[in-house]
């Protein structure tokens, strides 16, 4: 029994320093995305393309609701065959109203997710560089909801992150 705990005590102090060397930090990608100069970028493009599309899609609202009016209005002294005309016509720029509306979202998201997901990839060549030159064991993400404690001494890389990427895009 005394030699499994000299053995155990023998293993936890050589073990002891391959402990000390452990070198932790995070950083916040969200917060890199966002305050970096191409997320800026990024959200501003995707923002100018959704006012675009807004503003497509009021001029087609505008003639669709004229059309309505039209419809309400001469609904009573249309004949039989020219309602059922101007019903379908209605019903068709409804459906084109809505397929524009969901195209549009779609086309935003796409473009989102594209710019994002390119983005993270140039952070992560940079953070990859970051734990290789600053020997860190480990560097883990930051975001809602995942890290429950962050020690004072805790190396936070996001700064210094977004410094070094708007750094790279310059050149």
């Amino acid at each position: 029994m005394k030699k499994i705990i000299i053995v155990l005590l023998a293993v936890l102090l050589l073990a002891t320093p391959a402990f000390a060397e452990i070198k932790i930090a995070y950083v916040n990608l969200q917060k890199a995305l966002n305050d970096s100069v191409a997320g800026a970028q990024a959200k501003s493009a995707i923002a100018a393309q959704a006012t675009e599309y807004e503003t497509e899609f009021k001029i087609k609202q505008d003639t669709f609701l004229k059309l309505k009016n039209e419809l309400e209005k001469q609904g009573a002294l249309l004949s039989d065959t020219a309602k059922a005309e101007k019903i379908k016509e209605y019903q068709t720029q409804v459906a084109n109203l809505q397929k524009f509306q969901n195209d549009a979202r779609r086309q935003l998201q796409q473009e989102d997710e594209k710019r994002t997901q390119a983005i993270l990839k140039e952070l992560s060549v940079i953070l990859q560089k970051f734990g290789k030159d600053g020997n860190y064991t480990m560097i883990i993400e930051k975001s809602e909801g995942g890290l429950i404690y962050v020690a004072d001494n805790m190396i936070d890389l996001t700064i210094q992150l977004i410094e070094a990427y708007d750094e790279s895009k310059k050149k």
